[in-house]
């Protein structure tokens, strides 16, 4: 029932939503005569599609609810999996299809603030628990790869996801889309993602008191919120920084995580540091076309290290996994836009306010769900997410 701050959800809410989303969407448009486990849950674990319905209300934390009980969200899924059963048997249109590939990438978001969330309710918790009780592997056992630019030319390109006028199911959301040209100066773009060491310079040259560095906006958490390192840093007398690092496995001495990425940071944090070292965040596009044509490999969920690692290789590191990168972009639609029609619609067209544009994923993400064209947002100020930095100019 562990609710930790308002952007994250229990553990039993998000098995129980991602549930409802098949029998809401799916379920009961698609399978004849199919029964809802409860009707209440039509309410109760919506988050906010107001097309369907009411949702319980924002400043209700999600925790408030001590039931249903784990066990009964267990029998609401198993509930949904036989009814998805035999809704397979039989002939899925192309509709339903669709909606199920979506539901299966919505599962994996879930996936991902799982583990974000499981970090914030450990890091709360005054006993700070540890998710993981194993070594990071290789926090100390390779080379930093060196800092240095890639540039490339100005021009016209384009950006977003080509859809596919086959009518296969090749997936994407759809504020990947439409393709369309922009036109981009020539511009440079980091190797690798800010390290932990060199965000530490940062914090030593008094970057966190110094106004000329910060959005106004980004002032404020400042001043109000006591910023002075990014999130999940605590000062530790007995290690050589004077900080150490609460991670999925425990604590670990800054001293042992100086080289890799810098992580749980906000916009204005990241914009901050690139205004102290003379630079800028890149824009979506001038990341996208950096990331054209590179496979999707990286620190992701799949390599189980649960926490950012070294860049060590030449070429264009991390533009995959260990940290969603902050990009200069605000989150709108592209050119000619149309959300999904319908309820579906809200699942990502009514944030395109307020919210600044991630990319690459991070160490906790999905590999399968990642592409070049991926578009995650969160608001600004947002640090519980595994989000990091690279610099351009």
């Amino acid at each position: 029932m562990v609710q930790s701050c308002p952007e994250a959800s229990p553990m039993k809410w998000h098995q129980a939503h991602t549930t409802w989303f098949f029998e809401t969407f799916v379920l009961r448009p698609f399978l004849p005569d199919y029964k809802p486990f409860r009707e209440e849950f039509r309410w109760l674990f919506n988050s906010y599609y107001n097309s369907i319905g009411e949702a319980p209300p924002e400043k209700q934390l999600r925790a408030s609810f001590s039931r249903p009980s784990l066990t009964e969200i267990i029998a609401f899924r198993t509930h949904v999996d036989e009814a998805m059963e035999e809704l397979f048997a039989n002939e899925i249109y192309d509709e339903a299809a669709r909606r199920i590939v979506l539901g299966l990438h919505h599962e994996q978001q879930h996936q991902e603030l799982m583990l974000t969330d499981i970090k914030h309710a450990f890091f709360s918790n005054p006993l700070r628990p540890v998710y993981e009780d194993a070594a990071l592997v290789g926090a100390r056992d390779v080379s930093r790869s060196e800092f240095r630019w890639h540039r490339f030319h100005g021009g016209m390109t384009e950006i977003g996801y080509q859809l596919d006028s086959t009518g296969c199911l090749d997936f994407c959301f759809d504020n990947e889309t439409p393709r369309h040209k922009v036109y981009l100066e020539a511009f440079g773009i980091a190797n690798r993602s800010v390290t932990c060491g060199e965000y530490l310079e940062f914090m030593t040259d008094d970057g966190y008191t110094r106004p000329e560095f910060w959005l106004s906006e980004g002032w404020e958490p400042v001043r109000k919120d006591g910023w002075r390192a990014p999130l999940y840093w605590e000062r530790d007398a007995t290690d050589s920084t004077g900080w150490r690092i609460f991670t999925l496995r425990g604590w670990h001495p800054l001293s042992a995580l100086l080289d890799t990425p810098v992580c749980h940071v906000s916009f204005f944090e990241a914009d901050a540091f690139a205004r102290w070292r003379g630079r800028r965040l890149p824009t979506e596009a001038e990341w996208e076309l950096a990331a054209n044509g590179s496979s999707i490999h990286g620190n992701l969920l799949e390599t189980g290290r649960l926490h950012p690692a070294i860049a060590c290789s030449d070429g264009l590191n991390q533009l995959f996994g260990d940290c969603w990168e902050w990009t200069a972009s605000p989150y709108t639609g592209y050119p000619g836009y149309k959300p999904l029609p319908g309820a579906l619609g809200e699942y990502n067209g009514k944030f395109m306010s307020g919210q600044m544009i991630l990319r690459g994923g991070s160490c906790v993400t999905p590999a399968s769900h990642l592409r070049a064209t991926y578009r995650n947002f969160f608001q600004p100020e947002t640090r519980w997410q595994f989000t990091g930095i690279r610099l351009a100019e």
